[in-house]
């Protein structure tokens, strides 16, 4: 399954809906498709109580909903069936069950995680970019930062390059949502701890970020600034990716290929990624871990960058395609 967040204009002002992905391509309302499920059975005023706090129309509110919520969408999709694909569909309620992507805005899955952790998985990576000299600790652990959670937008958005930035570069990522609260995860158990993946453009500016890591600390101000962490387009459920099966990862600037990975290539895996992360340090319901950059997979190793008005698309095979063009903060 794939879980959307969207924003819909609406008279009163743009709203924020929850969806999963329907076999044409189209997003199915999940809280407004359950609220006319329950219409037959409960009074309507209830039905939209109900549906509100099994079916809430935000992703981490409805992962915290367990199997209850999860036993909700799946009576949901059986219900309406057919309707699932009918863009003219209207709820008992009032108000659209279905919309088609073009007609409204894809967000992150998730607009403010819980918190957003990022590590560096891949050996290749960390060699090129590091000229060779991987630290020997490197191979004791999955190393990892913690990011800035409220810095994150979704794919279209674009991405404000700053007066004087000439190394504002991409980094070519999945990430990791987890779906259930626990510490001290063993491998064999994590996961049952994973709502599912998304692709991930954790966005660096190069110059400051190698300041503050010749100090002894960061990243920081080269990776938290708004709107550098993009997550999306969607959220796709564990039962239907496999990260240990190998899956394309590739970086198109301008529309030209510069960069081409696989998931196989990753050293820790993300059982370990996860089972590490949360010794002695509770993981929650709507944590957002990258597993790090592909090898090849950002502009510092090609030592080269995109420039304003360039369209930066990620993609991950089975995950999707983010999206985002760099543009100039001067507006030139």
């Amino acid at each position: 399954m794939r879980y959307a967040t969207f924003e819909v204009n609406t008279p009163v002002g743009p709203i924020r809906r929850i969806g999963v992905v329907t076999a044409a391509g189209r997003l199915l309302d999940l809280n407004q498709g359950y609220a006319h499920v329950l219409v037959d059975r409960v009074d309507r005023s209830r039905a939209r109580v109900m549906a509100n706090a099994v079916v809430p129309p935000d992703l981490i509110a409805l992962m915290a909903g367990g199997t209850v919520s999860e036993a909700a969408i799946a009576e949901t999709l059986e219900a309406l069936g057919p309707v699932t694909d009918d863009p003219e569909a209207e709820s008992a309620l009032g108000g659209r069950l279905v919309y088609s992507a073009d007609e409204v805005q894809l967000l992150s899955p998730l607009p403010r995680p819980a918190s957003l952790r990022d590590c560096s998985a891949f050996e290749q990576h960390v060699s090129t970019a590091s000229r060779g000299n991987v630290p020997p600790e490197w191979y004791e652990m999955p190393v990892y930062y913690k990011g800035n959670p409220n810095a994150v937008v979704g794919t279209g958005t674009d991405v404000t390059v700053p007066t004087g930035v000439d190394r504002l570069d991409y980094e070519l990522e999945y990430a990791v949502v987890i779906g259930r609260s626990g510490s001290d995860i063993a491998e064999e158990d994590a996961v049952a701890y994973i709502a599912g993946y998304t692709v991930f453009n954790d966005i660096s500016e190069r110059r400051a970020q190698l300041k503050e890591m010749r100090a002894g600390l960061g990243p920081a101000k080269g990776k938290d600034a708004d709107g550098t962490n993009v997550l999306g387009p969607y959220l796709v459920t564990a039962d239907e990716w496999d990260p240990d099966k190998p899956h394309a990862m590739i970086a198109r600037v301008a529309g030209e290929e510069w960069s081409r990975g696989s998931t196989d290539t990753i050293h820790y895996s993300v059982a370990q990624i996860v089972s590490h992360i949360s010794r002695r340090e509770t993981l929650h319901v709507g944590d957002v871990i990258g597993t790090g950059t592909v090898g090849g997979g950002c502009g510092l190793e090609l030592r080269r960058y995109p420039q304003p008005g360039d369209l930066v698309e990620l993609e991950v095979e089975g995950l999707g395609v983010l999206g985002n063009r760099w543009i100039a903060e001067d507006g030139a």
